[in-house]
Parts: C-alpha cells; structure tokens; sequence
C-alpha cells in the first residue's frame, strides 16, 4: 500500500457509512485516490480447466489488474482465454515440461518452488489452495488471503486411504512415501502461519482447517454456472454419473453397483486412471463414454432420472451442475454433498461407499412418495450462483484490505509516537519552533 493517511481516512469513511458499495467501486475510488493496489493470485498447477481453474477465473474478472503465478503451466495456452489472455508466472519446476504428464511426482519439491516467487511487490496475495500455494512467503505489511479447497488431503486425515489407492501401502516405497508426507505435514503447519485470513470452500473444508491448522476461517462456496446448466430435455430411464476418474471419487463402485442391477440403466462420462477398471466392470445396462463436450454433458445431465455421486468431496460442483438442470442427486452424505444436497427435497443421502449401498439408494429413490420438484431443485442450486460467489469474494477481499491498511496505519503511526518520546527522553528529540529550548 503507497496510500497517505489522508487518502487512506477518505476511503474508510467511504465503506464505513455505505457498506452496500460494491467492491468494483471501491476499487476504482482506490485507483482515483491515488492508491495503486497491487494484487497477485497464486495457483498450483495448470493442466486441465476443472473445479478450482474455474474458480480462480471467475476470482480474476472482479480484480483484472492482478498477476497470476503458478508452480507450472502445461496447458500449451489452450485455457488462456479463461484468465483474460494472461500469462502465468511459472516456477523452476517449468523446466521439467518434458515430464509434464507425471508432473505430480514433482511434490517433494513444490513446497521449495513455491517459495521462490517474489511476491514482495504486491499488496494483496489471494492463493488458491489445495496443495502447497498457500505456502508462498508474504512480509508484514502485505495481505495473504487464502482460499482453501483442503488442506492437502493426502497428508493428513486421508493419509491412509490415499497410500492404500496409490499400492503404497506394505510396500518398501510406502515407506518413503510417509516420510514425505509427515515432513509435508510439519511444513503445511508451519506454512499456515503466513496466512492472515483463510477461506474455505465449505463448513466441511473449514472443520479440516480447524482441525490441521487451529484457524478460522469464512465460507465462501464456489459458483456453479446456473446460466449454463438448466432445465431442459425430457427425462430418460436411466441414471448418470460423471467425473474425472481417480481412485477417490469412486467411479468403479458405482458400476459395480449396476451391474447388480440388471434392470436399470446407467451412462457414465469422464475419464481417467481409473476409466479402463469402470469399463471393465460394465454390464449391458452400463454405458462408459469417455470424455465428452459439454454439450453431450449437459444433455445427459438434463434428461436423468438421477445423479449419482459417491465422493467424499471437499465442495463438489458436479453435483450442484445436476440439481441446477433439476435432477435429484443421490449423493453420500459426508464432504461438500451433505451441504449442497438436502436430504428428501433435492435427492437422498447414502452413508457408506460400497456398491450395495448405492443398490439400496436406488432402491429408496425408486419406491419413495417424495415428488422431486425439478423447478425447486433448481431453485436451491441457485443459492450457490456464480453471481452469489463473485460477490461475497470480492466483498471480502476488499473488507479485509481495508481492515488490515487500517491496522497498518495504527502500527507505524503508533511506532513513530513511541520513537519520539524515546528521542525526547534521552534528551535528543528536536523542540518545536515555537517551543524555548528546554
């Protein structure tokens, strides 16, 4: 911040008497009081444009000015047009783009990379989080705002499940694995402590930080673009899953789950590591389409009889996709799903993840009296709007900025009266013109 006092006051007073303003007004009375803000935002990686890609695209459109770095960008520009023609600021790691398609392996050395970025030019630091961004070192006088999809999952409460899905586990390799991810725990601790004000993406997320960090934070959830997906089609006899296909999110289970059901049909899109065990396990009634555009996506969304989500996710947007074309969602009941889908008005819940209970959440979903509204499932998956999400973020960063320049402003002011009673004590503080010497 280069602000004088005076400019800085005149901005206070603004937000203190009209707290309704919104943030691109405040910006821009900043930039013409003199003000000049300087804001960067930090991301992991940059090879797919998926769930937190989107997020920090939408973050970026209320502040363009800002810069973007992240560890490394192997998208080849295909997702340029997203962040407003931007180049990412990349690390050392960007050297290795010959092994961009293992580039995960790359993490004993992330949290070093992230580090490197000097950041010391800019007032405001806004890292988008789920591994190691929040790591990025700020000073005193700078802000550092994080937006914290997890703490990184893998090395803390899912630890165990992420080493058995990797087969790391019993192996001599699991070994150094957990040495890794128990000094990854000591610096994800430590990295906390430079972050002034978290975000997390959902209550869920903010217990996880409480629980690894002892920190507060505020919920903002992520924006699902309801404009895009709505109501629309006729509604088929079959069910619809789609996701990236990682050992997490269950994909294989839930296949496995149809092909107990012989009766009912299901259709998957998405792909990924585990996409050859999905379509290994399909039955007849079973379709595994791969990757598709988004416009197979939408029309497959639409016209369900239901979505069917098995993650214990951290958010989970897919979801909230599903209820704004206003089909019910069975989802099971832990992470992001047991906020965003309300149990017996926009889906049902299911509270184990195996094959037999997603038998069971069928069966309930098709023996229930419930009337599935899709008008008032849209409705709540509206609650969760871009518009929504674009405003409440851009609220807070202003709020905080605000708070911490005032809080700035005290210090050195407070430090510079303490500096002059000291002079005057020891007899070398200069007298006022007006003043006889003592």
């Amino acid at each position: 911040m280069r602000a004088k006092k005076g400019q800085l006051s005149i901005l206070e007073s603004i937000v203190q008497k009209n707290q309704s303003l919104t943030s691109k007004f405040l910006y821009n009375a900043v930039v013409r009081l003199g003000v000049k803000v300087r804001i960067a935002f930090v991301h992991e990686w940059l090879v797919t444009y998926a769930g937190s890609e989107k997020v920090l695209s939408e973050m970026l459109k209320d502040f363009p000015e800002a810069d973007l770095f992240c560890l490394v960008d192997f998208s080849d520009g295909r997702y340029k047009s997203h962040f407003l023609g931007k180049t990412f600021r990349t690390s050392f790691l960007q050297r290795f783009k010959a092994l961009s398609g293992i580039y995960r392996y790359f993490f004993p050395l992330m949290s070093i990379a992230v580090e490197q970025f000097d950041l010391s030019g800019y007032d405001i630091v806004v890292s988008n989080s789920h591994s190691v961004a929040k790591g990025v070192i700020t000073g005193p006088d700078q802000l550092h705002i994080c937006y914290c999809y997890t703490p990184m999952r893998y090395a803390w409460d899912l630890q165990h499940q992420y080493l058995r899905e990797q087969r790391f586990d019993g192996r001599p390799r699991g070994v150094v694995a957990r040495a890794v991810l128990h000094r990854a725990r000591i610096w994800d601790t430590r990295t906390a402590n430079g972050v002034d004000h978290f975000i997390a993406c959902s209550e869920y997320i903010g217990r996880r930080i409480w629980k690894a960090y002892r920190r507060s934070s505020d919920v903002i959830y992520p924006g699902v673009d309801t404009n895009y997906f709505r109501i629309g089609g006729t509604k088929g006899d079959y069910y619809f899953t789609s996701s990236r296909m990682v050992p997490y999110k269950k994909i294989p289970l839930i296949v496995e789950a149809f092909r107990q059901m012989p009766d009912k049909k299901l259709v998957v899109i998405g792909d990924g590591p585990q996409y050859k065990d999905a379509l290994r396990r399909a039955g007849p009634n079973v379709s595994v389409l791969g990757y598709q555009p988004d416009d197979v996506l939408l029309k497959h969304m639409q016209e369900a009889k239901a979505f069917i989500f098995m993650a214990e996710e951290d958010f989970g947007i897919t979801p909230l996709e599903a209820q704004a074309c206003g089909t019910p969602v069975l989802a099971f009941g832990r992470g992001g799903a047991s906020e965003t889908v309300v149990d017996g008005v926009t889906g049902f819940h299911f509270w184990e993840q195996s094959a037999q209970a997603v038998c069971d959440v069928v069966a309930k979903f098709e023996n229930s009296t419930v009337t599935f509204d899709p008008a008032t499932i849209r409705q709540h998956a509206e609650r969760f709007s871009i518009a929504r999400f674009r405003t409440e973020f851009k609220n807070l960063v202003l709020a905080k900025w605000q708070a911490h320049s005032r809080a700035n402003a005290g210090v050195k002011e407070r430090v510079k009266n303490e500096a002059g009673l000291r002079d005057r004590a020891n007899g070398t503080g200069r007298s006022l013109p007006h003043q006889a010497p003592a």
